[in-house]
Order: structure tokens, then sequence, then C-alpha cells
């Protein structure tokens, strides 16, 4: 059977710098964990009990991922563009309705990410009870370091720090997760047929705010490694 033809190129395949590897990792889909530290739940009006809820997740499309050290153009629609800070978890096998106790056995590596947010529209979108997308779904706004492999290890603690111009705006440790990588592999694994390609990142601490034209956002996961973008001119 010939191959299909198309009307256009098709995009490449998403991906990501290994290290120590010259194969590169291959991205199926980004799932973001909503409000995972009680410190950052409070800034955002919204704080969790764990005893009564679960996780919540949203999503974004693999084309918005940006290599760490890249620059990137203020976006369109907003002038609350803001940082967020996060630990990435990438899945290395597939699993469905896996328990906590199986979750690691999924996990191939972990990266630093930034998930850069337009805030003012998301927080339009979330009073009026609708979809995050324009907030969240921005082109180039899933920046994410090279993959660490580190197979069926739980990175259960290390310092989290980000700064903006060399002033700190985040700190905190993966200890304080709400929910652990173990639990929230378990939970997305509910929900969906999790795939080797997939990231997850797993929610960012206290201390978001806005970046402007200029700005370099450096940041670094104890035991993972370290992540920068710098936010170039606004979009003509």
């Amino acid at each position: 059977m010939n191959p299909p033809t198309y009307l256009w190129n098709p995009p490449p395949v998403p991906s990501i710098a290994v290290q120590g590897r010259s194969e590169r990792y291959p991205v199926n889909r980004l799932f973001f964990v909503g409000r995972n530290y009680h410190a950052h739940a409070i800034e955002m009006g919204r704080p969790v009990d764990k005893s009564v809820e679960v996780p919540f997740y949203f999503t974004k499309s693999p084309s918005t991922l940006v290599a760490s050290g890249a620059t990137v153009a203020y976006p369109p629609g907003t002038r609350d563009y803001q940082h967020e800070m996060e630990l990435v978890v990438a899945i290395g096998a597939p699993g469905f309705r896996v328990s906590e106790e199986q979750a690691a056995s999924l996990i191939y590596g972990y990266a630093c990410g930034l998930d850069m947010t337009r805030r003012d529209l998301q927080l339009v979108a979330r009073e009026k009870g609708r979809p995050w997308d324009l907030g969240k779904d921005v082109e180039d706004s899933s920046v994410v370091s090279e993959i660490v492999p580190a197979p069926g290890v739980v990175q259960g603690s290390g310092e989290l720090v980000m700064t903006v111009n060399g002033e700190v705006r985040q700190k905190s440790d993966l200890s304080r997760l709400i929910w652990s990588i173990p639990e929230l592999i378990a939970d997305l694994s509910k929900y969906y047929h999790l795939q080797p390609g997939d990231l997850i990142y797993t929610g960012t601490p206290a201390g978001v705010g806005p970046v402007k034209p200029g700005d370099r956002i450096e940041g670094r996961v104890a035991g993972v490694g370290s992540i920068a973008l710098n936010v170039g001119p606004e979009q003509a």
C-alpha cells in the first residue's frame, strides 16, 4: 500500500533532548496539574482540601513546546503574562488504571518546566466558567529542559527555585506537592491510557507573577537540572 500524501508537509514530531543520549524523546501529550502546592492554591484564591478533593488537569498542544534557553515573543492579547516553574515527569511505558505502587514503572525521567500563562485571560475564563484555553494553550508557552533519565525513580523531594533577572520569585520543595508523583500517575491513568512520550507538568509553587519583554527567567530543580527563558518583544 502506498504511503499517504498530504496537501502540505506535516509538522515535525515534537521532541526533547535527553541527557547523555543522541536519540530524542518524542512527545505525545502534555498534561498539567492545577493547584498542587498549598501556598500556590491559596495565592490563587482556591485552597485545596486533599481529604475531599481530587487532582484536576488541563492540557496543551505539543506544538506549544519550546526548548530551554530560547527567546519567545511576549504573546498577543494579554497584559499579564506570568511564569509558573514546575517539575516535569516524562512517561516511558504504557499504563492504564495502574496503582500507586505500579506508577514508578511508567517513569522514564524528569525535566524542568515552565507553564507560561496569560493570567488575565485565564482568570476571566475561570470566573465565567469557561475553558482556560486562551489563557493556557499559548504558543511557545510550554518550556522544557533536557530530560534526565531516571527509569522507575520517584522524585519525592528536592528544592525548586526560579528567578526573574536574578531575583527569586518561586522557591519550594517537591516534598510539598499535595499529590505525589505516584498519586498523579495513578490518578491520570484512570482516565487516559498513558503512553511513552506523555509529559506531566506536576504543578507550580507559590510566587507566580508577571514578566515583561527583556526579562530572563532561570530555574532549577535539585537532582534534575536547570531551565532558562528569555522574554522577547511583544508580537507585532
